[in-house]
């Protein structure tokens, strides 16, 4: 019975194991696209401070990627196109989104087209996100 039980645990462990694994793995995968960073993105707005979630952030051309972390799939859950994109302010996280948003991050509102979106990210992802932002090639014109 004792070894029925410990057999059982290690399989659960085992299977805890390959799972975190498959998570680091897939986050390496990512960041080895380059032009990775950590960066949150706020699914829902219903209430103050809440409805953020952790993320990364992949520039893929013209199109920035963001991925869950806590996800195993290799597709973007949200992809904002940078012609569309439109950055109004950046702030610091107040209230509850202290917690819920990585230490020292910056909350930045943008609308990518007619959906708002807001994103946290350090201050220096923020430097290069809005270098990234204001260089559209030639004759592109911003939404």
């Amino acid at each position: 019975m004792l070894i029925e039980v410990i057999d059982g645990f290690a399989v659960v462990a085992g299977l805890a194991l390959v799972a975190v694994g498959l998570l680091v793995l897939r986050r390496r995968v990512l960041a080895r696209r380059g032009g990775s960073f950590d960066c949150s993105l706020r699914l829902s707005s219903s209430a103050h401070g809440k409805g953020w979630a952790l993320g990364i952030a992949c520039y893929a051309g013209d199109s920035l990627e963001w991925y869950r972390v806590f996800s195993y799939s290799m597709r973007p859950r949200h992809s904002m196109v940078r012609r569309r994109l439109q950055v109004f302010d950046n702030r610091a996280p107040t209230g509850v989104e202290v917690f819920a948003l990585l230490s020292g991050a910056v909350v930045v509102s943008c609308r990518d087209g007619d959906r708002p979106v807001e994103l946290g990210m350090s201050p220096e992802s923020l430097t290069g996100f809005l270098s990234w932002v204001e260089s559209a090639p030639p004759g592109v014109q911003s939404a």
